[in-house]
């Protein structure tokens, strides 16, 4: 680490550099780069970075601190850049100006502050333009850096989102009294007003003087790039990205090159491949008599670096090639010497880093300059394009094109998006969590019949919903997606919509459900029922109106990464699913086997609710048994049709789980339909439903409760599902089931349960005449049966373990609620993530931990795997190789990300 001998600032330049590409924790991707370049060849002008250390210093011991703890290195290292540049800082005959920049160890493009022309004043600018023999040149570098200098440092900014910003608008009135459309037209005298009135601005608005001092104005840009690390905008990146605050931020500072000094000079970006979809293309943009500014900021319209790229551009501009060619002329035709040496040097860089280049360079007068190169970021298309593009052309191995790609970017690839052209005019109603990734777009209904009803009539619909139950399930797989006002990231709404890779947009609690009025408010505006929205489950916007999403398509590229990943991993990766449909999607993206077929979902459709409705009433055993008997047919086609989609692979039928209360209606209406459905009284509805009612019902009579209470549940279940295996196997297929117990808190529920399941399987396998080999397992979320998992094992033949469950009781967190004060947690830092998204290694982990040893200790061959909503998360997934687990498991559409997380893990061993 750099402050491990006290250096706290590396210099680089004319070739020599003390920092180097594998630095960037210390030096960050911009600083560690700079350095490289310089090492490898590459014209970069001068400069020194700062450490992320001091930045943690700078939060730690303050402002005044850090600058005395760092003055001395950063004065011997401004002079390393007079010295290489010829050119003194502050000097009025042979100025060197200087920009300020930012750069963490990951990217963050545009989250934290830049100065440029840093170390002009009324004095330091005339120099400057004797000098250069360019007024108007010197003057632009002024009024620029007072601009910018103003903005970021001095705070000047507009008073609300309403009001323009106040720098351009005094611009906007200089040009309109000059009678000119663009800054480029204003000439030297107008740029020495704009300067006046800039400061004059500044002075009015803050109550402060623009500094004259370039020492000064350097620390305060120093400080100001620090600070910009806790903006506004740069914490949510981080939180978007996942980046650590105490990564913190490097400064580097570097002598300035000039792209705005007339006609032979030009500042622009561009990138070694195609950002968006992956192709080999050299591409960019460009600006001539500019500066980098101008590019990014979009102040001005840039032209396109390659001839093929502005005929492109031209094209779909509906511009001629003859207007073209002479006002939008590419570099490859403008500035032709110097578009072959930045086409040259671009391949060099890429050669060098073996990966994609995003790189900002500057012409000043014929020579070019790079100000910086990071691996650009890319969509997920374009991921995966070029890390197998480039394993291909043998630039990257098996093992790093496997670790290029982000498993979670994956998404992008497997559901519908949006039509971004339309998005772009689109209107945003609300923000709510991103629940699962992808667009859809329908009309607002309510209830699930409703939804059911639209969808068969040929209306694409959007349930909105307070929140889902499992009575809900059948109008949700109807809906093109599902919108709710409570519940979290794991809550049943966004659980099962991602099992279905269905767009859930959750908790977005602006959104006000009036059923009985069949409208929702979202801060004043009132929607109907049959009204137009569009949600983006991949981060939660909820739009107004219809906008068309487009499927997303498949590559051979892809394909070839999941071959990759099936090559190196040892984890296998199972899929949650309750249908034929979940299990063939999933199967189509490799699953292995079901980890978690959750029985209840089975129970919803009309015929199936009335036979459980009659269970829930019957008052004895031989009652429930008849009920039950009603049931079983349908339950054994629906495991039939699992063990057909996944013939081969095991299949994990997890015995019924819920409590009894989620099967009744709790309302009126519904009671009423309950009772004319079974042939009795309303009243004898309510008692029952009263009778089911507990205070926490997700620690009352569900699992193997449920089981042990009414072991004929258990015995129908079983029955179902090894009918349906030995019925399968007399047709040729070949099944494999495991019967997974429950809740389970000690070993004698599960040895009840065990002797039900094992009576009940000799019974079906005499009735049919052969036998079906089949396990019996348990799933460990009850932190006491990890604890005890050694006693369990001795009758358990495998372990599922279930984290939402697990995390919860770990916790004491409910999932559903936990929406109400994780933001607040999250902002004070009590928690680092949602542990219902992301695994707790420390706490959950550790049960896991123990309960696999202890389980082991006596059942060597215990197969153990992951069944909650942890199974689809990358980091997550990787602690379960480390933990030793045989499987995971995960909704059909995040299969491709666990078995990407799978393979990582493999080969980062």
């Amino acid at each position: 680490m750099a402050m491990k001998d006290g250096k706290r600032v590396y210099t680089f330049g004319n070739g020599q550099a003390e920092g180097r590409a594998d630095m960037r924790n210390e030096l960050g991707g911009k600083g560690a780069n700079l350095a490289e370049m310089n090492l490898i060849g590459v014209p970069v002008p001068p400069g020194f970075t700062i450490t992320t250390d001091v930045c943690n210093e700078y939060y730690e011991i303050g402002h005044d601190k850090v600058v005395a703890l760092i003055k001395d290195e950063v004065e011997r290292s401004l002079k390393h850049i007079e010295n290489l540049t010829n050119q003194k800082f502050g000097d009025a005959e042979n100025p060197l100006l200087l920009s300020v920049r930012s750069g963490a160890r990951a990217s963050m493009p545009g989250m934290m502050d830049t100065i440029l022309n840093l170390g002009l004043n009324d004095t330091v600018v005339e120099g400057l333009a004797k000098k250069t023999g360019n007024p108007r040149f010197a003057y632009d570098a002024y009024r620029r850096f007072v601009q910018m200098y103003g903005d970021v440092v001095m705070e000047l900014k507009p008073a609300s989102k309403e009001e323009i910003d106040p720098f351009e608008e005094i611009i906007e009135k200089v040009k309109e009294e000059k009678g000119v459309n663009t800054d480029n037209e204003l000439e030297t005298e107008d740029l020495k007003k704009l300067v006046k009135l800039f400061k004059d601005a500044i002075l009015e608005r803050t109550g402060k003087q623009f500094p004259d001092d370039p020492i000064e104005q350097l620390w305060g840009a120093i400080c100001a790039v620090f600070d910009s690390w806790m903006n506004e905008r740069a914490i949510l990146y981080r939180k978007m990205e996942g980046i650590p605050q105490e990564w913190g931020t490097a400064v580097t500072v570097m002598a300035m090159v000039f792209g705005n000094m007339g006609e032979t000079s030009a500042t622009g970006v561009c990138f070694s491949r195609n950002a968006a979809t992956g192709e080999n293309v050299f591409n960019g943009e460009w600006l001539v008599n500019a500066q980098g500014e101008d590019v990014v900021a979009g102040i001005r319209t840039p032209q396109q670096i390659t001839l093929a790229g502005s005929r492109h551009w031209a094209d779909l501009q509906g511009i001629s090639e003859e207007e073209r060619a002479t006002k939008y002329p590419s570099m490859e035709e403008a500035m032709p010497d110097m578009y072959k040496e930045l086409d040259a040097l671009q391949t060099k860089l890429e050669e060098h880093y073996r990966d994609m280049q995003d790189m900002e360079f500057t012409v000043q007068e014929g020579k070019l300059w790079f100000l910086q190169t990071r691996n650009g970021k890319r969509t997920g298309a374009a991921m995966v394009k070029i890390a197998m593009d480039l394993l291909r052309e043998g630039n990257i191995d098996e093992k790093t094109a496997i670790k290029r790609c982000e498993p979670l970017k994956l998404d992008e690839l497997l559901h519908p998006v949006f039509n971004k052209e339309t998005l772009n005019q689109a209107k945003e109603l609300t923000r709510g969590l991103p629940a699962s990734p992808g667009a859809a777009c329908g009309q607002i209904v309510f209830f699930a019949d409703d939804a059911e009803k639209w969808h068969h009539d040929g209306h694409k619909v959007i349930l909105v919903r307070l929140e889902t139950s499992p009575e809900d399930l059948a109008g949700m797989a109807e809906a093109e997606g599902i919108l709710t006002a409570r519940g979290g990231m794991t809550s049943h709404a966004a659980v099962v919509a991602r099992g279905m890779g269905k767009c859930c947009v959750s908790g977005a609690g602006a959104v006000n459900v009036d059923y009985k009025k069949r409208i929702i408010e979202i801060d004043g505006q009132i929607l109907k029922e049959g009204e137009y929205i569009s949600l983006n489950g991949t981060n939660g916007h909820v739009y107004k109106g219809e906008i068309p999403t487009q499927a997303a398509e498949l590559s051979d590229d892809f394909a070839a990464l999941m071959d990759l990943c099936s090559k190196y991993t040892h984890l296998q990766v199972r899929t949650n699913a309750d249908t034929p449909h979940d299990a063939e999607v999933a199967s189509r993206f490799g699953a292995v086997g079901i980890g978690l077929c959750r029985t209840e979902h089975m129970f919803f459709d009309n015929e199936k609710i009335i036979a459980m409705r009659e269970m829930i009433l019957a008052e004895d055993a031989e009652g429930r048994e008849r009920a039950l008997a009603k049931l079983l047919p349908y339950q054994k086609e629906d495991f039939k049709g699992l063990f057909r989609a996944m013939n081969g692979y095991p299949v994990n039928v997890r015995l019924l789980d819920p409590p009894l209360h989620e099967f009744v209606p709790h309302d009126t209406l519904g009671q009423q339909t309950m009772a004319d459905q079974m042939g009795v009284s309303v009243e004898t509805i309510k008692q029952r439903v009263e009778s089911l009612s507990e205070h926490n019902p997700m620690l009352g009579h569900r699992g193997c409760r449920l089981g042990n209470t009414f072991p004929e549940i258990t015995a129908m279940q079983t029955r179902a599902i090894l009918m349906a295996a030995c019925e399968l196997k007399k047709e040729g297929f070949d099944p494999h089931p495991e019967i997974m117990v429950p809740l389970v808190g000690n070993v004698h529920e599960f040895e009840n349960q065990e002797r039900v399941i094992r009576a009940e399987a000799a019974k079906v396998f005499a009735e049919q005449g052969l036998e079906i080999t089949f396990k019996v397992g348990t799933m460990i979320e009850i932190p006491r049966a990890a604890l005890t998992a050694d006693k369990i094992a001795t009758h358990a033949e495998y372990f599922s373990f279930g984290t939402n469950d697990l995390t919860q009781m770990t916790f004491g967190y409910s999932r559903d609620d936990i929406a109400s004060f994780l933001p607040v947690y999250l902002e004070k830092k009590i928690l680092k993530v949602d542990p219902f998204q992301v695994l707790d290694q420390k706490g959950v982990g550790q049960l896991i931990n123990m309960a696999v040893e202890k389980g082991r200790s006596v059942r060597p061959e215990l197969k153990c795997g992951i069944c909650g909503e942890h199974g689809g998360e990358p980091s997550s997934v990787k602690f379960c190789h480390k933990a030793g687990l045989n499987y995971v498991s995960c909704s059909p559409f995040r299969v491709p990300i666990a078995r990407l997380a799978a393979a990582q893990a493999a080969v980062e061993e």
